[in-house]
C-alpha cells in the first residue's frame, strides 16, 4: 500500500471500488480506536455512511454498486472525511450534519446530542402495551435538543400537538430547522425555558424526555466521542438524577389523569429508582439495544403528593 499518499490526504493507488474504501476505513477507524454509537455500532457501518454521504448516496445500495470504481477527486474527499473522523474523534453525525432517527432523517450540529435514543422504538410502536387502547392525541417533550423526539411523536402518533422545551438557544434553533424541514410548524411548538417553565398545563397524554443523566465525575471516563456533545445535553448532578427527579416531580400537574411519563436515564437508571422507592416504574426491553428508559402511570405520582418541591435547575452548564 502506498502510505505516502495516505500521509497527502490522496487516495492509497490500490483502493479503487466504493467496496475497497469502505474497507479500508474500517481498518483505519479500528487501528485508530475510535469509538461507535453515535447512529452506527462498527467501523464498517460507520465507514460506509461517510462513503455514501461524500459520493450523495442513500442507503440501502443496490449491490453492483459496491463494485463501481470511484473517481480520484471521490477517493480524496473520502480520505479528508475520514482522516477528519480519526483526528477529531467528531461523531460521524457532525461530520454529515445529518442523521437517522425512528425512520427520519434530522440535522444536526454540536449544540444538540446526537439522536439515538432506544425510545424511537416506543414512538413507533404507538407505546403498546401502555396506551394500547388510549392513543396519545398531545404529547410534551422536555430537554428537546434537536427536537428529534417530539417530530418522531407528530409524525408516528394520531397527536393533534406536541410541545417541546429546551434550555438552549442554539438547540432549539437546530430544533426549529429539523420542524421546518417536516413541514410540522402545525403540530410541533417549541418553547425555551427550564423544563417546564414555558409549557402550558395541557392535560398531556404522554410526557416524554431524555434529559442530562450523566454524572459528572464519569464525564471524563467516556470515550471522546461523548465530549464532543454539549455538556448542557449530558450532565447532571446528584448521580445523574437532578433533572428527571425534577420531572417527576413536577409531572402530575401537565399529565391527564390516564397520561404516561416516559423518561430515558441510561446508567442512572438504578439511582433513579432508590430515589424514588415507593413509585411504580416499568423498564422495557428494547429489540433494538439501549436499556435505561422507565415508564410511569399517572396514577401512581400520587405517592409524591407530600414530597418537598424540587429546588433551583440542575442543569450543569
Amino acid at each position: 500500500m502506498d502510505r505516502r499518499n495516505d500521509q497527502e490526504g490522496l487516495p492509497p493507488g490500490e483502493l479503487q471500488t466504493l467496496a475497497d474504501f469502505v474497507r479500508w476505513g474500517a481498518s483505519e477507524f479500528n487501528r485508530a480506536g475510535l469509538y461507535f454509537g453515535h447512529g452506527t455500532d462498527n467501523a464498517v457501518d460507520e465507514a460506509l455512511w461517510l462513503v455514501l454521504h461524500t459520493l450523495s448516496l442513500e442507503p440501502p445500495l443496490p449491490e453492483a454498486l459496491f463494485h463501481a470504481r470511484l473517481t480520484h477527486a471521490e477517493g480524496v474527499r473520502i480520505m479528508a472525511l475520514f482522516r477528519e473522523r480519526i483526528e477529531s474523534r467528531r461523531p460521524a453525525a457532525y461530520l454529515t450534519g445529518r442523521t437517522r432517527f425512528a425512520g427520519l432523517e434530522f440535522r444536526v450540529n454540536e449544540h444538540v446530542l446526537v439522536p439515538r435514543s432506544p425510545v424511537a422504538e416506543l414512538i413507533e410502536s404507538g407505546f403498546t402495551p401502555w396506551r394500547e387502547d388510549r392513543p396519545v392525541h398531545s404529547a410534551l417533550d422536555l430537554c428537546t435538543g434537536s427536537g428529534c423526539i417530539a417530530i418522531a411523536c407528530a409524525a408516528h402518533l394520531p397527536v393533534d400537538v406536541v410541545h417541546a422545551t429546551d434550555i438552549s438557544p442554539q438547540a432549539l434553533a437546530v430544533a426549529r430547522e429539523n420542524v421546518a424541514l417536516h413541514g410540522m410548524e402545525a403540530l410541533v411548538q417549541l418553547h425555551q425555558g427550564d423544563l417546564f417553565a414555558d409549557v402550558p398545563r395541557l392535560g398531556f397524554d404522554l410526557i416524554i424526555s431524555n434529559p442530562p443523566y450523566v454524572p459528572e465525575e464519569e464525564l471524563t471516563d467516556l470515550p471522546e466521542e461523548f465530549l464532543r456533545e454539549p455538556g448542557l445535553g449530558l450532565v447532571a448532578g446528584d448521580a445523574g438524577t437532578a433533572l428527571a427527579a425534577r420531572i417527576i416531580r413536577q409531572a402530575a400537574d401537565y399529565l391527564a389523569d390516564d397520561g404516561l411519563l416516559v423518561l430515558e436515564v441510561g446508567n442512572a437508571a438504578p439511582a433513579l429508582a432508590e430515589r424514588f422507592p415507593e413509585l411504580p416504574m416499568e423498564w422495557p426491553e428494547f429489540a433494538r439495544g439501549g436499556q435505561g428508559v422507565c415508564i410511569i402511570q399517572a396514577a401512581d405520582l400520587g405517592v409524591l403528593e407530600h414530597e418537598e418541591p424540587a429546588g433551583r435547575p440542575d442543569h450543569v452548564r
